[in-house]
């Protein structure tokens, strides 16, 4: 195929069934961490990896915060502000939460 270029990086499937997706394939990519990542399959069974359209959106959760939207905008009288005892007590309830969103899922995670 014209333009293909005669490369190939490998990364290994982990018991969970994760992977590293190989410096030299981010950087082409231009992906960084959090990113999205697309898997397209074509018919003759060849996988291709491309990294994930950043407009796409989820049509269900787009019409719900449209008809919040719309809801503000013809009810504005209905809007409440947060008590400072629901912020405080919020936060207590995180406060000894340590999260690293870059740590691989426990088992009783999956």
């Amino acid at each position: 195929m014209p333009g293909t270029l005669a490369s190939c990086s490998e990364s290994t499937l982990t018991d969970r069934y994760q992977t590293t997706i190989p410096d030299p394939v981010r950087k082409v990519l231009g992906l960084k961490k959090r990113d999205k990542i697309c898997y397209t399959i074509e018919s003759d069974g060849k996988v291709v990896i491309s990294r994930a359209n950043q407009t796409e959106s989820d049509p269900i959760l787009g019409q719900f915060l449209n008809f919040l939207a719309q809801d503000i905008e013809k009810n504005p009288q209905h809007l409440q502000a947060i008590s400072s005892d629901l912020v405080s007590h919020v936060l207590s309830l995180v406060a000894e939460v340590d999260l690293d969103l870059d740590a691989p899922l426990s088992d009783e995670d999956e």
